[in-house]
C-alpha cells in the first residue's frame, strides 16, 4: 500500500517487511516525514516486523487542508485509524516521535482496542507536558510553540535565504546532511511549512481533546540531549499510564532519536513488541 484516503485527503505511505509480520505504524514529527524511520525500519523488518510509515497530515502533498482546526489531535488521530482500516488491520503496534508521539498517546488513550503496544520516542504524555510547562523549565523549552502561533512570520523567517534558519536548527541538532536537505526541501514546497506549523496552531483546541490515562503496554524513550523536551515532563509521564510502562533514557542523544539512535531504538521496540506477543 502506497497511499490511503481519509476525509477526502490522500496520504503517502512507506511500507516494508514481511506481509505476515506483526504490524508497526511509524509516525513522524516536525519537520520530518516518513523518511525519519529509514534507518530504523529495515532493522524492524529483519526482526520479522511489518512497517507502515505515513507522511502525516500536512506533510503528504495530497493532505494539506487549509486552516488550523483540521490539524487538531482528534483529526490527525483519525488519519491513523483510516490507515489501519485501509490496511485491513484491526490493530497495530504504534511508534511515534515528536508530534507523532502525541498522536500515539492519543491513540492509546482513546482507541486502546486499535493499539497493541505504544512506543513514544521523545514525547511525554500530553498531560505531563502541560503540567511541566508551569512547573519546570519546559515552558522556556517550548517557547517556540508560542512563536509559531503568529501567522505568516514564522514561515518567512524559517524559509528565508533558502531555508537557512530551519537548516541551521536541524544541523545543530546533529542530523545528517542528507536528511537536513530532504526536510528543508520538503518544507519549501508550496503550503508545506504552513501545514506543518498548523499542528502547533491547533494547540488551543487541546482543551477539547484531552488525552487521558493509557492502559496499553507502553515504552517511552527519551534522550538527555533533547533541548526541546526536558526531564520534568518525562518523569511525570508515568502517572498517566495505568498499564505496563518502561522508560528508557538514551544518554547524550539529541531530539532526533529515530535518525541518530536507530539501532538502539529498533532493539527497544522489538523487545517491547516481543514482550506482549508470542515468538514467531
Amino acid at each position: 500500500m502506497r497511499q490511503f484516503r481519509n476525509d477526502g485527503l490522500v496520504f503517502d505511505v512507506r511500507g516494508g517487511g514481511p506481509p505476515d509480520g506483526e504490524p508497526v505504524v511509524l509516525l513522524h514529527g516536525f519537520p520530518q516525514d516518513s523518511s525519519a524511520f529509514d534507518r530504523m525500519a529495515p532493522l524492524l523488518h529483519d526482526a520479522g516486523l511489518r512497517t507502515l510509515a505515513p507522511d502525516q497530515r500536512g506533510y503528504s502533498p495530497g493532505a494539506r487542508p487549509a486552516g488550523r482546526s483540521p490539524y487538531r489531535l482528534r483529526e490527525v488521530t483519525g488519519d491513523v485509524l483510516a490507515l489501519l482500516d485501509a490496511a485491513g488491520l484491526a490493530s497495530a503496534h504504534v511508534v511515534g516521535h515528536d508530534w507523532g508521539g502525541a498522536v500515539a498517546w492519543a491513540l492509546g488513550a482513546w482507541h486502546p482496542d486499535r493499539v497493541r503496544t505504544l512506543t513514544s520516542l521523545s514525547t511525554p504524555h500530553p498531560a505531563a507536558a502541560g503540567r511541566a510547562v508551569f512547573t519546570s523549565d519546559q515552558g522556556l523549552r517550548s517557547s517556540y510553540m508560542a512563536a509559531f502561533q503568529v501567522p505568516v512570520l514564522p514561515e518567512r523567517l524559517l524559509l528565508a535565504r533558502d531555508g537557512a534558519v530551519l537548516r541551521g536548527v536541524l544541523e545543530n541538532g546533529g542530523l545528517p546532511d542528507d536528511l537536513v536537505t530532504r526536510y528543508v526541501d520538503r518544507m519549501r514546497q508550496p503550503g508545506a511549512l504552513s501545514s506543518a506549523l498548523a499542528w502547533y496552531r491547533a494547540i488551543p483546541f487541546a482543551a477539547r481533546d484531552t488525552v487521558g490515562r493509557v492502559d496499553v503496554p507502553t515504552l517511552h524513550v527519551w534522550s538527555t540531549g533533547d533541548t526541546f523536551l526536558g526531564p520534568a515532563a518525562t518523569a511525570g509521564t508515568r502517572r498517566h499510564v495505568t498499564g505496563p510502562y518502561r522508560l528508557e533514557v538514551l544518554d547524550g542523544v539529541p531530539h532526533w532519536i529515530p535518525e541518530l539512535a536507530a539501532q538502539r531504538v529498533a532493539e527497544l521496540v522489538v523487545a517491547h513488541i516481543r514482550s506482549v506477543t508470542a515468538p514467531r
